[in-house]
């Protein structure tokens, strides 16, 4: 085998990823000596992204964009993957985790309707050869970040939307940047109504909140096999568990139905990381009820070294992400684009901060704050505001984003569907869009049908 540079396929790989390294370095050099780019709290990841995204177009870094794509598809199962491993602490289960699952998708939802009558008018009026369906692309962009973005972006793009891609990932950038601006707005306000002196917080790349590094019946450190190899290999072994499972119904609905298959296969693939939670959620389970019947007496998992790793999966997904935008492709999309990130944006404060102050009585503005920051970025972007008036994660706004992510997804699968379906015909945008206004009226009357009631009363 030859080990010199002549061969591409052994070290490109590795060259690029020092290169997404080293401006990672870059970026936090300038988060932590540049004082603007301090105070506008844009995550480390997302800066590099943008600092990428410019030296790919001006030419200086020719990155294969098939090496930037597949990062940002794995990136986001291997996150969210590690985020379900986790060991859930008492007081965030039951109840508390499904109402924050229902928020987060009733706000996908309003985020859809507002995004869908968007592109439908501008496709009826001014903009007769837009995908009509492009709206839906928002709550992807806003609420699941770039890695959904590119998936479904790429999906639409297959089906007729030229420049889907870019468009989606567009979205999820300048998501980014409503969620800093108003994360800095909202906190400073809360800062200066509650007299609070901000303290010098370090910034952390990360994605949820600081745990003990050892609980009770972990592997010890003094354990033969290396703690991280172990969150390593449980994350890895979940993959594969997703990618046979994804492949094994692929292969059934083929098989079964092959005119289906056409639209529901590759919808599916491109939704593998919801594979990969619904399988870690299973992996869990079952490790769990090893342990209570005693013939497991470990805990193998390590909710501080799969926070790290999901931190890490979320940071190169996000970096690899918005690196990728094509801003050739937005030619004749900005009208849309900025209509949807601006109502988009409104839409969605006006949303969470009429129903948060009534879910979390007692730390409505940590919730706030942190909600907003995950639905119009990622969750790393909801905990960086969080953290500059809830430093020690006394309230349980930081555990609301983690398990509210993972009843999500249970939520937030009739969603799957519409998203094949909605570009399908202009009798099924419509159709689409009603759906959505009845499934958020469901999911408000399983939010507040006990309060609603108890006023009545």
């Amino acid at each position: 085998m030859d080990f010199s540079n002549a061969n591409t396929q052994l070290w490109a790989m590795f060259i690029w990823a020092g290169v997404i390294a080293v401006l990672l370095l870059v970026a936090n050099i300038l988060t932590r000596k540049i004082a603007f780019v301090r105070k506008s709290l844009i995550p480390v990841a997302a800066l590099a992204g943008f600092l990428l995204l410019i030296l790919r177009s001006v030419g200086w870094l020719n990155v294969p964009m098939v090496l930037l794509e597949m990062v940002t598809y794995h990136g986001i199962a291997l996150g969210f993957i590690a985020l379900t491993l986790r060991t859930t602490k008492e007081g965030t289960g039951g109840m508390f985790a499904f109402k924050a699952g229902a928020l987060i998708v009733s706000t996908y939802l309003v985020q859809a309707i507002i995004g869908l009558l968007i592109s439908a008018i501008l496709f009826y009026t001014v903009l007769p050869d837009f995908f009509p369906a492009a709206g839906i692309l928002l709550p992807m962009a806003f609420g699941q970040g770039p890695g959904q973005a590119n998936n479904v972006g790429s999906s639409y793009e297959a089906m007729g939307f030229a420049g889907g891609r870019s468009f989606a990932l567009s979205l999820a950038a300048v998501g980014y940047l409503v969620a800093c601006l108003v994360g800095i707005w909202y906190t400073r306000r809360v800062i200066r109504r509650r007299n609070l002196s901000p303290a010098d917080q370090p910034l952390v790349s990360g994605s949820v909140t600081v745990d003990a590094f050892q609980d009770r019946n972990e592997v010890p450190v003094s354990e033969s096999v290396d703690r991280l190899s172990m969150q390593v290999a449980l994350i890895l072994v979940t993959y594969l568990l997703t990618f046979l499972a994804t492949r094994a119904i692929a292969g059934l609905v083929s098989s079964a139905a092959p005119g289906f298959a056409n639209m529901f296969v590759p919808l599916l693939w491109g939704f593998n990381f919801i594979t990969g939670s619904l399988m870690a959620m299973a992996v869990k389970a079952v490790l769990t009820g090893l342990r209570r019947s005693g013939a497991m007496t470990r805990q193998y998992q390590n909710n501080y070294l799969l926070n790290r790793l999901s931190g890490l999966a979320f940071d190169l997904m996000i970096v690899a992400g918005i690196a990728s935008i094509n801003i050739a492709d937005m030619r004749g999309l900005w009208l849309p684009f900025l209509l949807m990130a601006l109502t988009g944006g409104a839409a969605t404060y006006w949303y969470l901060k009429k129903l948060t102050p009534i879910l979390a009585p007692g730390f409505a503005d940590e919730s706030f704050v942190a909600m907003y920051g995950m639905l119009t970025g990622t969750i790393s972007s909801g905990i960086l505001p969080l953290r500059q008036i809830d430093p020690e994660f006394k309230t349980p706004a930081a555990d609301q984003l983690v398990v509210g992510s993972g009843t999500g997804i249970l939520f937030g699968a009739p969603i799957l569907i519409l998203i094949s379906l909605a570009p399908t015909s202009q009798g099924m945008l419509w159709l689409t869009i009603g759906f959505c206004a009845v499934y958020l009226a469901l999911l408000l009357v399983f939010l507040l049908g006990r309060k609603l009631l108890r006023k009545a009363k």
